[in-house]
């Protein structure tokens, strides 16, 4: 049978090294993504990911699964160390945040699964969506990554980002609705559904 998360965390906090790196293989990649897709750039990435795991080695004991899954806490450091790194770097123009126009369809409906390409090449669409995202308020951004991206439920989100599933929703609602208007700025107008494995393309 494959360990529980808390089985692993039990272990490497008795000094079992293969227990850590268990944990690594299992959540790494998720991390990494995170933080690439709210970062844009995959030094600060990689630099995050092995803080996130560096903090999970000295502090697993400040785990608390009944606060939620150890990914979801993992996602919680990753947004600390990003949120550093950015405010370091200040690499993107973030978009406006002008509450008076009327706000476009959401974000999942800007590309067709039946016609992706709307007259551009589908690696041009991504890059479009991941410009967008990235130009996104930080608060707005790290919304969309977990929940349209990584595919956490609100409560998820909202326990990652230590606020409200009621804030989750708020956040959402503008961040799409600011990504829609980037997008159509772009010449990409609202199409069908925005899926899984489009957002997956883009990390």
């Amino acid at each position: 049978m494959t360990p529980s998360d808390d089985e692993l965390l039990r272990q490497m906090t008795a000094g079992a090294e293969e227990a850590f790196a268990a944990l690594y293989r299992r959540y790494q990649g998720r991390v990494f993504r995170f933080a690439l897709l709210m970062s844009g750039c995959p030094a600060t990435a990689d630099d995050v990911t092995q803080e996130v795991f560096l903090a999970l080695l000295r502090e697993a004991r400040q785990y608390d699964s009944s606060r939620g899954a150890l990914l979801t806490y993992l996602y919680g450091i990753a947004r600390k160390q990003v949120l550093r790194a950015l405010k370091r770097n200040r690499p993107f123009i973030q978009l406006g945040d002008e509450g008076n126009e009327e706000e476009p369809a959401p974000v999942r409906h800007l590309i067709s699964q039946a016609d992706p390409l709307n007259e551009l090449s589908r690696n041009e669409v991504a890059g479009a969506v991941r410009q967008a995202v990235l130009a996104l308020p930080a608060r707005y951004r790290e919304a969309v990554v977990l929940c349209d991206f990584q595919e956490m439920t609100y409560a998820e989100a909202a326990v990652a980002l230590d606020c409200s599933v009621g804030t989750i929703s708020s956040r959402l609602n503008r961040a799409r609705a600011l990504l829609a208007r980037r997008l159509q700025a772009g010449g990409m107008a609202p199409r069908a559904s925005f899926d899984a494995g489009q957002r997956r393309c883009l990390a």
